[in-house]
């Protein structure tokens, strides 16, 4: 892991500007705000562009989508598109009903991300590959780096498929993060807050793949580290600790 852009994100603060699902809201602040950037929440079509101009990066989540939050995620996307800040989209449930899959299409005509992060069964998607899905989740199986190279190649983006193992692919070089535990696979936003995180680490001063790499990486080790804690018996204590590790230098959560 480059302990640099962990150190550096702690330095700066950025100010991130997400337009998120509704189930995610509070997790994800807080989860950002323990790793140590700073959150703001807002999806009104009013401020969306005004918000991302100020912000830091910009992450936009399609969970919840309505037809409102569209307009003002293709506003924030193009705000932040002309500051040159990240964006990240991570479009959750996109195989599953068509608005999702038109609406999708619709912000990444609008906006160019600088990463595409999501399961392997929404990623396939984005690129017709065919793949199971079930409402958000991912349930198939297939060549998670075939589509990781796709989504890079056909978006020009960095693109994140997460699994069991993450594949990380960007301008054709593919890499792997092992990192992380299956209780992250059962609470709530816990692949919407790596996006999170991974927009914070974005901001520093370093090439994409390494950015990306870091994020995943340090979210997996704080995982591994909180599930180890005597008192977890479960998703339920696991998560506080969870939001714990995130706060702790990267020294401390390496694997020994």
């Amino acid at each position: 892991m480059n302990k640099t852009i962990i150190h550096d994100v702690r330095e700066t603060t950025p100010l991130i500007h997400h337009l998120t699902n509704q189930v995610v809201m509070n997790f994800s602040a807080n989860g950002l705000l323990s790793f140590g950037a700073a959150p703001v929440m807002a999806k009104a079509e009013e401020e969306a562009a005004d918000m991302a101009a100020n912000a830091d990066g910009v992450l936009l989540n399609i969970g919840t989508l309505t037809a409102n939050e569209l307009d003002s995620m293709v506003l924030a996307g193009k705000a932040a598109n002309e500051k040159g800040i990240p964006v990240v989209i991570d479009p959750v449930g996109v195989a599953a009903t068509p608005f999702r899959t038109t609406a999708i299409k619709k912000i990444l005509r609008d906006v160019q991300p600088t990463v595409l992060k999501g399961n392997a069964g929404e990623l396939a998607h984005l690129v017709e590959i065919p793949w199971e899905t079930k409402g958000v989740e991912s349930i198939g199986d297939g060549n998670a780096d075939e589509i990781a190279s796709k989504v890079a190649e056909m978006y020009q983006c960095t693109a994140v498929v997460t699994g069991q193992t993450d594949v990380l692919c960007t301008s054709g070089e593919i890499e792997y993060n092992t990192t992380g535990h299956p209780f992250l696979g059962r609470i709530t936003g816990a692949g919407c807050l790596l996006g999170s995180v991974l927009t914070a680490c974005l901001t520093t001063n370093n090439n994409v793949q390494k950015q990306t790499l870091a994020a995943v990486n340090f979210y997996g080790l704080a995982a591994e580290h909180a599930a180890k804690q005597t008192d977890v018996n479960g998703p339920g204590t696991f998560l506080p600790h969870f939001i714990d590790a995130l706060s702790f230098d990267p020294s401390k959560l390496e694997r020994k």
